[in-house]
């Protein structure tokens, strides 16, 4: 077992259990700061209290591979997965509205946590431990919190963010507005950049936590989804410049059952366990029942238009299992999809398992690696100077070469329009099923309804304001006026 693991389960297990009546469980909102923490120990606690709600959990981590993750979800409004029932299926034809708790959720469950991290940093400020200590922590915890928030803003745009002194005053109401998006993005980079300078570079830093390259990995994101090209390249430049991260020759290796935990590709995986502690559902999620050796409840499937994007040596299409022969003794592809493969193959990222325990699996989550930044300097080059170049068609050259597919020449792409195509497809391909990014990538570029509605045609319920989700009635209720709904759902 891996030693982060190890480290992690028996952390969190100390802190949050509350199954075993030997351990009492911890709410760190509600201690008393005047004493804690007054250890190294009590602040390392804290900060695996800020990687918690960022792990893989089905009730309350927000990279759960199931239909209450965000890889799941964000995937599922894109050709990359479609599902044929259920929160999937609504997320596929985007009928989802203020009433829709499956997409309402990911702000009801977490935004509380950004909340919790902003007194974790105070109350480690105020400690009297080591400084070194208070350092290294408080960047953690400005990473998970940058992290955190970004990932709600771009599902929601600009949040409510409690300021601390509202935070140290529980007892007064006062309800609070959302966010401008600059004052939003302002707080994510601030955090980012301030973990960034203190976060261990990746060579020091332990699998499955924090290093500088995700801090700026992150802020990479957060610069795309704000069209700040020259901040794309610049960040991307610096990650290029640690002369730590490259590339694996074995893509499909990736995502084997003996994770990846030496590699210079992964920029940052969540480390997943039988137990539960951060866990992995994938393969229960696409797998149908009758697939040989271990089966899943088959919740959700690729498209054959997605599948039919790839180049036929694409060594990414692989895990995009298109035919196979059930327990049943029946060969199921295309043309004999029965209720397992009609709307595409079966998306299998990740290393089928099938001699895995339990309905979890052990294989890790990963979600950040370093093709991302290669891809995200490209397009930041082109779209920056209006045109692309030399240098952004050899950074998407490099991705394709490790895919086994023809390069491609700047010849052939004398347009940013036709440029920004293919790196569009090219992003697709090469992230599908991990962070649900690729939904970021398609309203960036303006096609996220029109994706839809090529997709599931008069089916569709997709418009141009889908492209952020609905806050649930409550957190507009209990805003009292000053927390507005997102256009389009009131």
């Amino acid at each position: 077992m891996k030693n982060l693991k190890n480290y992690t389960i028996v952390l969190l297990l100390l802190v949050f259990s509350g199954c075993n009546d030997d351990l009492e469980s911890i709410n760190y909102d509600e201690i008393n700061p005047s004493i804690f923490p007054s250890s190294e120990a009590d602040v390392q606690a804290i900060v695996a209290s800020a990687y918690y709600p960022l792990r893989g959990s089905y009730g309350n981590g927000i990279h759960s591979t199931s239909e209450n993750g965000l890889m799941f979800i964000l995937d599922a409004t894109t050709e990359i997965l479609q599902g044929p029932y259920g929160v999937q299926q609504e997320a596929s034809l985007h009928s989802y509205k203020a009433t829709s708790t499956a997409f309402t959720r990911f702000y009801d469950v977490f935004y509380n946590k950004i909340s919790g991290m902003t007194l974790s940093i105070d109350r480690i400020e105020k400690s009297k431990v080591n400084d070194l200590v208070k350092k290294q922590a408080i960047a953690e915890i400005r990473c998970a919190r940058g992290l955190l928030t970004y990932e709600l803003f771009d599902l929601y745009g600009p949040l409510v963010i409690a300021p601390l002194e509202v935070l140290q005053n529980p007892l007064k109401e006062q309800p609070l507005a959302r966010l401008s998006n600059a004052e939003m993005v302002s707080f994510i980079e601030n955090d980012l950049k301030l973990a960034a300078a203190d976060l261990p570079a990746p060579k020091d830093a332990v699998y499955g936590r924090f290093s500088q390259g995700l801090a700026r990995m992150i802020l990479i994101r957060l610069y795309l989804h704000e069209k700040r090209w020259a901040d794309v390249e610049e960040q991307s430049s610096a990650i290029i410049g640690m002369n730590y991260y490259g590339l694996e020759s074995d893509y499909v290796g990736l995502w084997d059952v003996k994770a990846p935990v030496d590699s210079k590709e992964v920029i940052w995986a969540v480390p997943a366990d039988y137990a539960g502690t951060s866990e992995n559902q994938w393969q229960l999620m696409c797998l149908p029942a009758n697939f040989p050796g271990r089966g899943g409840y088959g919740t959700i499937q690729s498209s054959w238009k997605f599948y039919d994007s790839f180049e036929a040596t694409d060594i990414r299409k692989e895990a995009l299992i298109a035919e196979y022969t059930g327990t049943d003794g029946v060969t199921y592809n295309r043309q004999n999809p029965a209720n397992y493969m009609q709307l595409g193959p079966i998306p299998l990222k990740i290393d089928a398992d099938a001699a895995r325990t339990t309905a979890l699996t052990t294989v890790d989550i990963i979600e950040y690696r370093y093709p991302d930044v290669l891809l995200s300097k490209a397009e930041a080059i082109a779209n920056r100077l209006g045109a692309p170049t030399q240098e952004a068609i050899d950074l998407v050259n490099i991705v394709r070469r490790r895919a086994k597919i023809s390069e491609i020449l700047l010849a052939n792409y004398t347009t940013l329009a036709s440029f920004n195509d293919m790196i569009l497809l090219e992003r697709s391909h090469e992230y599908w099923c991990e962070n649900g990014q690729y939904r970021s990538d398609l309203i960036r570029h303006g096609k996220y309804t029109q994706h839809a509605i090529d997709l599931n045609g008069a089916a569709s319920q997709s418009a141009p304001y889908k492209a952020l989700f609905p806050f649930s009635l409550e957190r507009i209720s209990e805003g009292k006026g000053k927390f507005l709904q997102n256009p389009g759902y009131n």
